[in-house]
């Protein structure tokens, strides 16, 4: 299994500690800690911009300077004697712990996204205060009186103050085995995740909190993948943002020293004549590259493939996203697969050195079982990814695992079981 335990961990470490088979580098410490953030500042607020969402031009209300991580960055509260929210337990944990888990294993089963940022919003609401205040409040019966903090999250917070499991958590944990059988050992060898997002575009936690929780899944690296500007209604974003999103990824990495890795990345959209989009300019910026279909899923299958192809041809593309765009189950609906050449399309992704993503979502299912087998027979490459919304939703490998070992794919034709540095060697080598 990917978890292990018994490593040595730094008294005092502002991180927790790492519970996979690869995380025995302790993270670098900065020299300075005030308020859970260290030294180097950096805006975050995900709009990009100067002005809050709604375009006001005031500074937003919840903006947050990073010096190296946000005040989302729970870790900051994680005790040094206390597990990660990610590792499974039955013993009580602290507040913060205890409320990301709660958060952690909801995302894995899918629950309601507002029912679940309920937890996230009172972890990020108690993060900043003493030890004391938090527990002075939880005596007086006063946590509601806290923006952010409801009666069902304040019973957790007073059940986790008094060492005591809340029943949410224990009824949670008995989800928490593989969420799919039959690809442990190849999910054992995935070394990180090429696909994911956060709030900077439709995701639903900060890029922090995703790179946080990727590493402590035992992650070596994560690319995030944000929308690209034409897919308004996931807030895409414009070079502009991007550029801002670039600098924080680089303050994150500078920040933890080379023990994981959070790539700079983007989903971006293949538009209707085969281009991507994005300036060039700032796709040569990025480590990696997920081109994806979004739009006109149902174009006949001759321009369909000639879309698809004008992408694969592209140096700046690294990995052809959820091929057929088809949705077999979830809240969304069900939605039929896209009609193209599978067998051109795919065999320029193997002459090329383009991955076909083994989309780990249950709804996608992408590629179907039939066209998967046609990519494995034609030499492609393969990147199992979990197309994250949210942190628990990493997890949700253990699904694309499954598929490519009833598939019989090598593991080495999987980019994700590739070292970082070789990685990104094949990331780069087209351009």
């Amino acid at each position: 299994m990917r978890r292990s335990s018994g490593r040595h961990w730094p008294s005092r470490s502002p991180w927790p500690r790492p519970t996979c088979r690869r995380a025995s580098v302790p993270r670098r410490r900065s020299a300075r800690r005030s308020s859970g953030v260290t030294e180097r500042r950096i805006d975050l607020h995900p709009c990009g911009q100067t002005c809050g969402r709604g375009g006001d031009g005031r500074p937003p209300a919840d903006r947050r300077t990073l010096r190296v991580t946000s005040a989302y960055d729970t870790s900051w509260l994680v005790e040094e004697d206390q597990v990660s929210p990610t590792t499974p337990s039955g013993e009580a944990r602290g507040p913060v712990a205890t409320l990301r888990r709660i958060a952690f294993l909801m995302e894995r089963q899918r629950e309601e996204t507002r029912r679940i940022e309920a937890f996230r919003n009172a972890a990020r609401t108690i993060l900043p205060l003493p030890e004391e205040e938090v527990r002075q409040r939880v005596e007086a019966g006063t946590l509601t009186e806290l923006s952010g903090i409801g009666p069902s999250t304040a019973a957790v917070i007073t059940d986790a103050a008094n060492g005591v499991v809340p029943e949410r958590l224990v009824e949670l944990e008995k989800t928490a085995g593989p969420l799919a059988t039959g690809g442990e050992e190849l999910r054992a060898r995935l070394r990180g995740d090429l696909h994911s997002h956060s709030d900077w575009s439709d995701g639903g936690s900060p890029l922090e909190e995703m790179a946080m929780t990727a590493m402590e899944l035992g992650h070596d690296y994560l690319v995030l993948t944000d929308h690209s500007p034409r897919l308004r209604v996931a807030n895409g974003l414009s070079p502009e943002r991007l550029t801002r999103q670039l600098g924080v990824v680089e303050a994150v990495n500078e920040h933890l020293d080379g023990a994981f890795t959070l790539l700079k990345g983007i989903e971006v959209d293949i538009l209707d004549d085969g281009s991507l989009d994005q300036t060039p300019e700032m796709l040569d910026r990025l480590d990696l590259r997920v081109a994806s279909v979004h739009s006109k899923l149902k174009m006949d299958a001759a321009p369909m493939t000639k879309r698809m192809l004008g992408a694969v041809r592209n140096p700046h593309t690294n990995v052809l996203g959820h091929c057929t765009g088809r949705l077999v189950t979830g809240n969304r609906g069900t939605r039929g697969q896209s009609q193209f050449d599978a067998k051109a399309v795919f065999g320029a992704c193997a002459e090329k050195g383009v991955a076909v993503e083994i989309n780990s979502r249950p709804e996608r299912r992408d590629p179907p079982t039939k066209l998967l087998e046609l990519a494995r027979d034609l030499g492609c490459l393969f990147s199992i990814d979990s197309d994250a919304h949210a942190p628990g939703q990493l997890d949700m490998l253990d699904f694309g695992a499954a598929r490519a070992t009833e598939a019989g794919i090598d593991p080495d034709r999987i980019v994700n079981t590739w070292e970082r540095d070789r990685l990104l060697e094949w990331a780069s080598a087209r351009l």
